[in-house]
């Protein structure tokens, strides 16, 4: 259960990212409440996953998520530079995720 509120608050993370775009330096106001209501989602999620994952494991895999996802909405739809490299690189990143996502700990 932990995994799918980190995995759901990773998902969250890149809403409130790229409605932090949208927002346009909150001078939008529904997205600038959509970044608003997406962040709280995020951290709320995020905090209750940390009931039962490590700290470390977790915030890699929020990040990660949320970096990924925002940089391949920001590609697939804001207009965002496709290029090789980048793809690699949130390639390289989701696949760090998954690798601390089944990776042996104990959780405290």
């Amino acid at each position: 259960m932990a995994w799918a509120l980190l995995v759901t608050a990773g998902l969250f993370e890149t809403a409130f990212a790229v409605s932090l775009k949208q927002s346009e330096n909150f001078t939008r106001l529904w997205w600038s409440v959509a970044f608003v209501a997406c962040a709280a989602a995020s951290f709320l999620l995020l905090s209750a996953a940390l009931r039962t994952l490590p700290v470390g494991t977790a915030y890699a895999v929020w990040t990660g998520i949320g970096a990924g996802g925002t940089a391949l909405v920001g590609m697939a739809v804001l207009g965002d530079p496709v290029t090789t490299m980048r793809i690699v690189a949130i390639l390289l990143i989701l696949g760090g995720v998954l690798v601390l996502q089944f990776a042996p700990s104990a959780a405290h």
